[in-house]
């Protein structure tokens, strides 16, 4: 059995690799590989959705003459579950998303909207102050002004819950008994209940008694 297991091969003396034939790959070879969709699509042929995160096997290529900042650029070709119409999409590195080509239509997302319609508003913004140093100015003066609105409001807020947290339980149970006798009722019932508590569990001298805590008796050492 040992000699059917045998790794390595034997090479005559007179062997030259050189002479051996290499076999040429066309550059735009396409490979079988396994992906999830990676945005949600409808088939422009049947109007099948295909919702992001479906498992495909996909045929892959790498776009020729196309580029960012020398990063490839790779296609992949799916089939409709339920047409079997060619889709295709491609990735984009500039955005570091996918592009929906031929086949289907990418499902409108409003996020990526809103994100896109920021990065035009910060772009044109920056552009501005390039050109008018006033406009600059002012716009640092209006994010301070906001700056300072906010916090004011973060103040109001800590000054609101530390006048909340002075106020007398029975000030508070007057507002509720007033309000609703049921609610108020029943907090007058659980402040009872944990004054009974805290007397049961009290010492004779006035100290709340402690759980004791088993302590776990160590692991006998293996001889």
């Amino acid at each position: 059995m040992s000699e059917r297991k045998v790794l390595n091969k034997y090479f005559p003396p007179d062997f030259d690799p050189a002479l051996i034939p290499r076999r040429k790959m066309p550059k735009d070879k396409q490979h079988t590989v396994r992906l999830m969709t990676p945005f949600s699509m409808r088939c422009d042929t049947c109007g099948e959705y295909v919702y992001k995160g479906k498992k495909f096997n996909a045929k892959k290529e790498t776009v020729e003459g196309e580029t960012y900042h020398s990063i490839k650029i790779f296609r992949f070709y799916i089939r409709c579950p339920r047409c079997s119409a060619e889709i295709t999409f491609k990735t984009d590195p500039k955005n570091a998303d996918y592009v929906a080509e031929h086949g289907a239509k990418r499902n409108f997302e409003p996020w990526r909207e809103e994100e896109a319609v920021g990065e035009e508003n910060k772009a044109e913004r920056e552009q501005e102050e390039k050109e008018n140093p006033l406009k600059a100015l002012e716009n640092r003066t209006l994010d301070s002004k906001r700056e300072m609105e906010i916090l004011d409001a973060l103040d109001e807020i800590r000054t609101r819950n530390a006048k909340n947290e002075r106020v007398p339980v029975e000030e508070i149970l007057e507002k509720l008994a007033n309000n609703d006798p049921v609610v108020a009722d029943r907090v007058r019932e659980e402040l009872r209940d944990e004054e009974i508590a805290k007397a049961i569990f009290k010492t004779a001298d006035g100290e709340s008694v402690k759980r004791i805590v088993d302590e776990e008796e160590p692991d006998p050492v293996e001889l």
